[in-house]
């Protein structure tokens, strides 16, 4: 997307950059998700859910580690505020180029030696990082070559994350929405050529060929915004490598639960862990799209508490909550309902039979359980990153959380299998969320007010109904054929629980307007 700068974009209303970068970001977002579906569902007819799937998957791991802590995560949060407080003190535009090369001297080089020496690190130590992840795993070998194949991805998703935070804090957000869409198609391509002879091995190999690919989609905006990168390895008053601690570790607390589930899962069955990473994927698409929305607001959030608007911040984050909450439980309450239709349209065929669809919806009715939970620890977190010193708050909540994940799958595993590790996972999240509610009160110039927290648990109700409507429904339409059922059933949903959710804010605007 070819956009102007925040700087000129915030002169007009804030609403017409966030409607143009929302709807560019959302439509981009949308195609690369859709990518990512097919992506799953080429690996489930090809493969199954199987040990070669679980291997991939183990492999995977890393690149799922990576992505998060480079792109969305600590490169993100820390990354954007430190161009937007650039781009504050700039002032003017012909002064603002000097003021990001800036930032870019002061770390490109650094984060380029660290991201090379980690990719080189995975290459050496795969067979210990397997055995490390997934003690139970049957085939080691193929998780040991998928490993050192995703390799490459490491310094390549972190430069491609890295030219994300300086193209959104200039505005520009079509060429970072992209990033997955070519990273998917990377994967796909390579699938589709070399799984007759390579297997999974040859998913594992376009897992690199994707990661180079979210970087080339980046570059040529990325020139023509910020230019060649001056390599230096002097300091920058504006951002130190310190900055991205507190932020990474928060970062690789939040994808350790997916550690927790592969390692407790690799001595179930084989299979179970292919199972809940179809569940997890299939559950995360509607959060992918808010996501999405919340990284277009996060550069104009950071701006606000740049320049203390602390008003402004603290409504973005408000806004933010509702509508991203809104999504996370609609989300819950249709997957809730039509889990077994809707793994079956997408999934049951060739190599993933009747059996696959049955464990996989099991597990992904426990799973939605957190899905308001991850949306409220996503955005929550976001207040505590956009100040010059990051804070290890949401670190230590992510870690209260992720101790009470690892305690229930072990306790619960046994017992209900995969049913049980989702379970420990949407409690683990959900504890996040409610510590960082409670603990930005006070603490955050940004922090949602009461109020906001009022109107996101006034949601529950429709959410419920919708729920329950839905659970009814899904049995009345059990003889009809899946993919109109799970349509039906989706219209459904959304006219029910937002009726419903538009009747309750009324209310509770009333019930304001007459105090």
């Amino acid at each position: 997307m070819k956009a102007d700068s925040i700087v000129a974009g915030l002169s007009r209303p804030a609403g017409r950059l966030l409607i143009r970068a929302g709807t560019v970001s959302a439509a981009v977002v949308a195609a690369g998700s859709v990518l990512g579906l097919v992506r799953d569902l080429l690996l489930a007819g090809l493969f199954g859910a199987s040990g070669d799937t679980d291997a991939f998957l183990v492999a995977w791991t890393v690149p799922e580690t990576v992505s998060p802590l480079l792109v969305e995560g600590a490169m993100a949060l820390v990354m954007v505020p430190a161009f937007g407080r650039a781009l504050a003190g700039a002032g003017e535009q012909r002064v603002l180029r000097p003021a990001v090369g800036e930032v870019v001297s002061a770390t490109f080089a650094r984060l380029v030696a660290v991201l090379l020496v980690a990719g080189a690190l995975v290459v050496v130590f795969a067979p210990l990082l397997v055995h490390l992840l997934a003690p139970g795993l049957t085939h080691v070998d193929i998780a040991v070559d998928c490993t050192r194949l995703v390799a490459p991805a490491v310094p390549l998703i972190g430069l491609a994350g890295y030219m994300s935070a300086a193209l959104r804090s200039h505005g520009s957000f079509g060429p970072p929405a992209a990033i997955y869409a070519s990273y998917n198609v990377g994967i796909i391509a390579s699938i589709c050529i070399g799984y007759a002879r390579h297997g999974v091995r040859g998913a594992a190999l376009g897992v690199a060929i994707g990661a180079a690919l979210m970087v080339l989609v980046q570059l040529r905006p990325y020139l023509r915004h910020v230019g060649w990168p001056r390599l230096s390895w002097r300091r920058s008053s504006l951002v130190t490598l310190a900055a991205f601690l507190p932020v990474g570790l928060y970062t690789l607390l939040r994808q350790a639960q997916v550690f927790v589930e592969r390692f407790v899962a690799a001595a179930l069955e084989p299979g179970t862990i292919s199972h809940l990473n179809y569940a997890q994927k299939v559950a995360q698409v509607p959060l992918t799209l808010s996501a999405m929305a919340a990284a277009v607001t996060f550069p104009i959030l950071a701006r606000s508490v740049a320049a203390g608007r602390r008003d402004e911040a603290r409504r973005r984050m408000e806004t933010d909550l509702v509508v991203i909450g809104a999504v996370a439980l609609l989300a819950c309450a249709f997957l809730m309902a039509f889990a077994p239709t809707v793994i079956e349209v997408l999934f049951q065929r060739g190599e993933f039979g009747a059996d696959d669809t049955a464990a996989t919806a099991r597990v992904m009715r426990t799973y939605v359980l957190g899905l308001l939970g991850q949306a409220a620890v996503d955005l929550l977190c976001r207040g505590y990153f956009t100040r010059h010193r990051p804070s290890w708050v949401p670190a230590a909540m992510m870690a209260a959380g992720l101790g009470a994940t690892a305690g229930l799958s072990v306790w619960l595993a046994p017992v209900w299998d995969a049913a049980g590790i989702a379970v420990a996972n949407a409690a683990g999240i959900t504890l996040t969320g409610l510590l960082l509610a409670c603990s930005s009160r006070g603490r955050l110039p940004a922090a949602p007010s009461a109020r906001a927290y009022g109107r996101l648990a006034f949601l529950l109700v429709p959410t419920v109904t919708t729920a329950a409507v839905g659970w009814w429904l899904h049995e009345q339409l059990s003889s009809w054929p899946p993919l109109a059922a799970m349509v039906i059933g989706g219209l459904c949903s959304v006219t029910v629980f937002g009726s419903l959710a538009l009747a309750g804010q009324r209310f509770l605007r009333t019930k304001r307007e007459e105090k």
